[in-house]
């Protein structure tokens, strides 16, 4: 009876261990999602990023919504930091942002990834690298995303139907933020290459 009751407490200390190592793998300031179908025949597809008022380390401040955006070779194409203030609506298109792709021309598919942070990150041609982003908790975003089905009629026009879901909140450790900012870094302070856009807050659609 000994035996089965350590063998058990055993089995229940592994699974807090591994379910709270689980955990940690998350964080509340590093987000990801994709994009599709980005083309001029399809619907526009948009990023919502809400501030929960609640921020930490700073409560209740303006956030920074740092994206990161990239084609599906891994190739960062455009990079900006929009403010998103306490109770704040940002919404953004996908078409709006990699239209400044360094490239000169907008991929069909890709990921976005965004940082919540409470300074930004702003690099300036010929400048030097601006100081890394703040991580801080308190911000929410949300993504549609365009998919293409099947037309049952032969030549006919494309057909898209349009999903949303959260972004997925994911592991962010040093050195992917800092590689995210050293690529951002160089894209735009060293090539001159164009920043995504932000929506002013009260242009939201």
């Amino acid at each position: 009876m000994k035996k089965l009751g350590f063998l058990l407490f055993s089995m229940s200390a592994t699974m807090l261990i591994c379910s709270g190592s689980a955990l940690a793998q998350h964080s509340d300031y590093y987000f990801v999602t994709y994009y599709a179908n980005n083309v001029a025949a399809a619907p526009d597809e948009t990023v919502r990023v809400i501030n929960d008022g609640n921020s930490a380390p700073y409560a209740g401040g303006d956030l920074y919504a740092d994206f990161y955006l990239f084609d599906d070779s891994q190739e960062m194409i455009t990079c900006c930091s929009c403010k998103v203030t306490p109770d704040g609506l940002l919404s953004e298109s996908v078409k709006g942002m990699t239209a400044s792709a360094i490239r000169g021309f907008a991929p069909t598919r890709g990921v976005i990834k965004m940082i919540s942070s409470s300074n930004g990150f702003f690099p300036v041609a010929g400048a030097e690298e601006p100081p890394a982003e703040i991580r801080a908790t308190g911000l929410r975003g949300w993504a549609t995303h365009i998919q293409s089905v099947k037309n049952e009629t032969p030549n006919g026009p494309a057909a898209y139907s349009q999903t949303e879901t959260a972004l997925a909140d994911s592991n962010l450790s040093g050195s992917e933020q800092y590689l995210l900012e050293l690529l951002c870094w160089v894209d735009g302070a060293f090539l001159s290459g164009p920043r995504c856009p932000c929506t002013p807050e009260d242009l939201d659609f």
